[in-house]
């Protein structure tokens, strides 16, 4: 025994100088190491608050020893500016991710070069979705350029040679490497590799794979639209064959069948305009009067939820038109725009309507000029094409000086088309909102009375409460738009087109406004001019799930026509998605739905649910939160039961595969069952 105890020891003691004299002679490569694995639990630790969990630590470990390795087939002198330019690469992947979860509770895809163009639009908002932590990491390659001038001052790298020995140590960092990575593959179930591939649970795939292992995988994603019709064809088909043979989504009639028929359609796209702001009031002032009045006087969705990812509002658009969900990876504007997608578009055109759409930006953000062609617009009326910019206000011209030309060139549409069906894309209420900040319409301080305790006399106090902070631009802008909507509607009633028109107004997303804003609304307390401590008895708690739920967008179908108010003046309070708009203006407009639709008529089916792109799902009892598996019940009445998650988990993973599948394959014109149909739909 006392043997074997001395062979263990000295075995312990050899390895130990082994591993003391490589990093000895191995210092960069460490530094390297280090830096890059201390940044990846960082990253989780500020993020999904993941950093116990050994899993994703032997990922990134194992990735980093990977790359580190390559840096021995430099020569020793030119193995630094190797390491400094992965060093870079990581940190920027890290700090990037770091402030894209803080603003949008996701992680970044390299999808988003696709779209970079796009970023330059709003570059003016990194000042607003930058925070202090996300600097946190740029100490890594800071340290290895410190460490790298310490040693070249010793001599160190003229010391150190392109032996056999820097082949060995390759190995041995290689096969160190693939030890870690063999403990971290051995961790993973079907379900974990499952969720790699697709993607779209992206926190789930961090907190259990590490930061650079999902942003390696996410750039082989990324390149799906060049290489995946190439690969999966059949059983994609397959798939998507069998989803729609068990989910017909037949159209029936109800109480709302064809009640606006021969109606033309506006359709507003009200940039980031959230249902809050319809019972919100400053000061005494409603924030967005002429949008309560028309949801007031109309069919109000109080429940409804955009479901877009990185493409924003291109994803709002193509999910409202085509009742699919975005794209897994990339935005279908401007990775898949070249496939057939049956459309609201298409199919009200069948009707002889006139279909055109209108927006005070340049025809190629968003890739729109294509894209609109494809959908079925027969005309695309934009920026300094069709409109003088006499007003421009943040990312273009102005709400205002917008629907004023526009409601000119739609009166001429009226006279020379019976019907016609024309989308509206808003623009002065974009982040950063702060086109208006100096405006003084809305005011956004807090007023009350202070007694004086030396004197007993009462003084008035006014705070500044909400100004200069980005909800307070966000109200200001917003109130904007609003007016711009109410001065649009009393244009076209003007001018007569009003009388056979209905109007349909959408939120497109969410403000994208951090929650630390709205705990400090919530929580603000005018004595101190401060927000609330937790310990505060007046403290209001806004949880992850307010902020979450508070992310409703209005949907609302409004007539000037008093038979057709009456019949549709309803709030309807079940959970309904954008999605579901194109079924439900299909039965009352009166013209096809698409076979293909996932979303449903709210008013022919008893089983309301919305599912969003990541995985999430809110039904009328509850929402659920499939990043970390948390829920939060809707009604306190109902009991829920595992089935129950598990129905609609189950139901989610399905529409959205399925839907990933007709954008990458392009399956509805590819299929020979689609082939069929899409006669028809020509």
């Amino acid at each position: 025994m006392k043997r074997f105890s001395k062979k263990v020891n000295s075995l312990l003691i050899k390895i130990k100088k082994q591993v003391i004299y490589f990093f000895k002679h191995n210092v960069l490569f460490a530094c390297f190491v280090f830096s890059s694995l201390i940044n990846g639990c960082l990253l989780r630790f500020l993020t999904v608050k993941n950093f116990t969990n050994l899993s994703p630590i032997f990922a990134d470990l194992a990735f980093v020893l990977l790359v580190g390795s390559l840096g021995y087939f430099f020569k020793p002198k030119n193995r630094f500016r190797y390491y400094i330019v992965w060093s870079i690469i990581l940190t920027l992947v890290c700090l990037i991710n770091s402030v894209y979860y803080t603003n949008y509770i996701s992680f970044t895809s390299f999808s988003l070069l696709a779209t970079s163009l796009q970023i330059f639009g709003v570059s003016d908002a990194l000042q607003t979705i930058m925070e202090l932590k996300d600097f946190c990491y740029i100490w890594a390659p800071l340290m290895l350029i410190f460490v790298h001038f310490k040693l070249k001052r010793r001599g160190y790298y003229s010391k150190l040679k392109v032996n056999e020995k820097s082949y060995v140590s390759v190995l041995k960092v290689v096969a160190a490497g693939f030890v870690f990575l063999a403990i971290f593959v051995s961790t993973l179930t079907g379900t974990d590799i499952s969720r790699l591939y697709k993607q779209w649970n992206r926190e789930y795939v961090v907190m259990k794979f590490g930061i650079y292992v999902y942003q390696g995988n996410d750039l082989i994603a990324s390149i799906k639209p060049q290489i995946s019709p190439l690969f999966g064809y059949d059983k994609a088909a397959r798939e998507f064959r069998d989803y729609y043979e068990e989910n017909s989504n037949e159209k029936k009639s109800n109480e709302y069948t064809d009640v606006l028929k021969g109606k033309n359609l506006i359709v507003i796209h009200a940039e980031s305009i959230q249902n809050y702001l319809l019972t919100t009031s400053i000061n005494g002032k409603e924030i967005t009067p002429n949008i309560k009045r028309l949801a007031d006087e109309g069919m109000y969705f109080s429940n409804f939820y955009a479901q877009e990812s990185v493409g924003t509002s291109s994803d709002t658009e193509f999910t409202f038109s085509t009742s699919l969900l975005p794209a897994s990876s990339g935005t279908v504007f401007v990775s898949y725009y070249d496939r057939y997608y049956p459309s609201i578009q298409k199919q009200i055109k069948k009707d002889d309507y006139y279909v055109f759409s209108m927006h005070a930006n340049k025809g190629n953000y968003w890739n729109r000029e294509a894209m609109h062609k494809n959908l079925g617009y027969d005309n695309f009326y934009y920026y300094d094409k069709d409109y003088k910019l006499d007003d421009m206000i943040g990312l273009g011209l102005s709400d205002k000086s917008f629907f004023k030309q526009s409601s000119k060139i739609i009166k001429d549409v009226s006279d020379k088309h019976s019907k016609f069906y024309g989308l509206m894309i808003m623009l002065t209420n974009h982040t950063p909102f702060d086109g208006l900040k100096d405006s003084t319409d809305l005011d956004l301080t807090y007023k009350f009375n202070k007694k004086d305790e030396a004197t007993g006399e009462e003084n008035e106090v006014v705070n500044n409460y909400l100004k200069d902070t980005t909800l307070g631009n966000y109200f200001t802008t917003a109130h904007y738009a609003d007016e711009a909507i109410g001065e649009f509607i009393d244009e076209l009633d003007s001018n007569g087109v009003l009388d056979n028109t209905v109007i349909v107004i959408y939120g497109d997303h969410d403000a994208k406004i951090k929650r630390g804003e709205y705990d400090y609304y919530y929580n603000y307390n005018p004595l101190t001019d401060s927000k609330r401590e937790i310990d505060d008895p007046e403290y209001k708690e806004f949880t992850k799930y307010d902020y979450e739920l508070n992310r409703k967008v209005p949907f609302i179908i409004w007539s000037k026509d008093e038979k057709v108010k009456e019949k549709i003046n309803k709030e309807i309070t079940s959970v309904t998605g954008m999605y579901d708009a194109f079924p439900i203006l299909s039965n009352m407009v009166g013209f096809d739905n698409s076979k293909y639709a996932l979303g449903h008529d709210v008013f022919s089916t008893d089983e309301h649910y919305v599912i969003f792109p990541n995985g999430s799902w809110v039904t009328d009892k509850m929402y659920y939160d499939n990043q970390n598996g948390e829920a939060i019940m809707l009604d306190a009445e109902s009991s829920i039961d595992k089935d129950y998650i598990n129905k609609y988990t189950d139901l989610a993973e399905k529409e959205i595969a399925v839907s990933n599948d007709i954008i990458v394959h392009d399956l509805i014109k590819k299929t020979n069952e689609s082939k069929k149909i899409i006669k028809g739909d020509k």
